[in-house]
């Protein structure tokens, strides 16, 4: 059986004795990216079509940058290159990852879909809440919603857990969509335990970077006041921080995955040696 106490300790001895060169990587493709990202937001309302359409093309960029950070740092943990060996390994195969992520985006979309056609079906102006207004919503309507969500948000829950290792299946068996299949044969007896990880792993970053949000934004708005264009001194500190932050989480999260899939697979090994022939 697959211990997550060994798989978090073998994640974090990779990141102690790896620090030099993952930093590079954490920075480039987490840090910088969502430390500008952040201050999108804070922009956003007051910009153009024009300038709104850039904004979200580069936070697409961004979504890439990253997704290739992940592949690299999984490549290393996986001990298939050193620090720029990584980084071409994961460019060779950020294709691959970009459709298979793009399957499950549109399978997702796909999941959700029953929400607006409820919501349409009962009358709700559909243009009202595209434009950010909350329209009246019957009681029945908002229960059968809340219970579709709530069961919605369940069947995601499972499939993150079935689909973890699909990066590492990507990176080391160069697989495209069989990763699918793979990783749902990899973590077959070990979901619900990946699940509680998973659980644990968003409580705790959403804490941390709602505490760095928190308290950091309430020092530097005091530091440093006076907004531009919707963009404050104060907020661009705070989105430093969080960022932070955010790209320690992320590199935790991909060396687990490869470290995960390791373990995951050589179970799957012994499993298939001691069955007879």
């Amino acid at each position: 059986m697959v211990k997550m106490g060994t798989v978090w300790d073998r994640t974090a001895e990779f990141i102690s004795d790896n620090l030099g060169a993952v930093l590079p990587i954490a920075l480039v493709a987490f840090f910088v990216p969502a430390s500008i990202g952040g201050n999108f937001q804070a922009v956003m309302p007051g910009a153009g079509p024009s300038l709104a359409l850039v904004l979200r093309l580069v936070q697409l960029l961004f979504a890439v940058l990253s997704l290739w950070g992940s592949l690299a740092i999984v490549a290393m943990a996986l001990d298939l290159a050193t620090e720029h060996g990584s980084g071409r390994i994961a460019l060779r195969r950020l294709p691959a990852a970009l459709l298979v992520w793009v399957v499950v985006l549109v399978a997702a979309l796909a999941l959700a879909l029953p929400i607006p056609f409820i919501l349409a079906g009962s009358g709700v102006d559909m243009v009202a809440l595209a434009n950010g207004e909350m329209p009246a919503i019957s009681g029945p309507v908002a229960s059968t919603i809340a219970l579709y969500g709530l069961a919605l948000f369940g069947v995601l829950l499972w499939l993150a857990a079935r689909l973890a290792v699909v990066n590492p299946v990507i990176v080391r068996e160069k697989g495209l969509l069989s990763a699918f299949g793979q990783s749902w044969a990899l973590t077959r007896g070990a979901t619900w335990r990946i699940l509680g990880v998973i659980l644990l792993y968003a409580i705790v970053s959403w804490v941390a970077q709602l505490a760095a949000k928190t308290v950091f934004g309430s020092i530097f708005a005091l530091v440093a006041g006076g907004t531009v264009d919707g963009l404050s001194l104060g907020g661009v500190l705070t989105s430093i921080v969080a960022a932070a932050v955010q790209a320690g989480f992320m590199v935790v999260g991909a060396a687990f995955t490869a470290k995960l899939y390791l373990a995951l697979a050589r179970q799957a090994s012994l499993r298939n040696a001691a069955t007879p022939a």
